[in-house]
């Protein structure tokens, strides 16, 4: 068959294995400023679904599309590191706040700018909010079928794709016509590492936000090597309604913010004999801790 037009949908996001005091703001949204960005863990394994895919079927492209502030470039560079072919980077501040039903509708606006495509791949959800709903939700918005909880692309064959789901009540093989879109487990194999050639090719990919933020001059560089140039993709050029994304289009509120501390009121020191040890067991087990 010919090659796949794919479309990988990834989110930087908030490192939420290391939240602080500050990590949320009096209005209910992440304060990103405070905390390390990472790669959401999901949407890597969606990458490499996608790029096994382009292994196994000459001629398919990878195009990653993110939504975010400048700095959520480095997420398609890191992709491009690993084997897409390229990204673009829809940032507006229109979009700040949004919560799944106004991303996935400016994903969607997004996706149709970008143009015909065959495949939509993603994470079954992000780290700073788990409520696995964006993919579903563009799928809906674009009209097209869906497989979630994917664990491995089997096969494309007459225009049909063959996925394996994992379920909490075992596995599933189901078929869905192309155009698709596919929510990827975490159960999924782990990406592929960075490519060192296409690390050292790709490693001055800017957008022109985060040229107009730094203080290098590399213009003669992204006139003589375009595929240096990520793309960004705006409100306007997506032709998405004002009042559909960002804090307006979002249904979602906070109505309350908790900081929860665990403090520890008991302590108990055990040495290293067979009878603390025993003991203690017992003791979890009574107070039904364990079992």
């Amino acid at each position: 068959m010919n090659g796949l037009r794919i479309i990988v949908l990834a989110k930087q996001v908030p490192d939420t294995r290391n939240v602080g005091k500050d990590a949320m703001k009096a209005d209910g949204t992440v304060n990103r400023a405070a905390l390390a960005a990472i790669y959401n863990p999901e949407d890597l394994n969606a990458l490499e679904q996608a790029l096994r895919l382009k292994d196994k079927y000459p001629g398919t492209t990878i195009t990653i599309l993110t939504m975010g502030p400048g700095r959520a470039a480095e997420i398609i560079r890191e992709s491009i590191y690993r084997g897409a072919d390229n990204g673009f980077l829809l940032t507006d501040r229109a979009f700040a706040g949004s919560d799944t039903l106004a991303t996935s509708y400016a994903l969607s606006c997004a996706i149709k700018t970008i143009g015909a495509f065959d495949l939509v791949i993603c994470g079954r959800q992000a780290i700073d909010g788990d409520t696995a709903q964006v993919g579903p939700q563009v799928a809906e918005k674009l009209k097209i079928p869906q497989i979630t909880y994917a664990e491995d692309v089997i096969s494309v064959t007459k225009g049909k794709l063959k996925v394996k789901r994992r379920l909490d009540r075992g596995v599933e093989i189901v078929e869905g016509p192309l155009p698709l879109v596919i929510t990827v487990n975490g159960t999924a194999p782990d990406c592929r590492p960075r490519n060192a050639k296409r690390v050292m090719k790709y490693k001055h990919a800017t957008s022109i936000s985060e040229r107009q933020n730094s203080s290098e001059d590399y213009i003669t560089l992204y006139n003589d090597r375009p595929y240096l140039n990520i793309p960004e993709l705006s409100l306007k050029d997506t032709k998405a309604i004002e009042t559909e994304v960002g804090l307006m289009g979002s249904p979602t509120k906070v109505k309350k913010i908790e900081n929860v501390v665990f403090q520890v009121k008991e302590s108990k020191v055990l040495s290293a004999s067979d009878e603390d040890i025993e003991n203690m067991m017992v003791e979890l087990i009574t107070n039904h801790t364990l079992g």
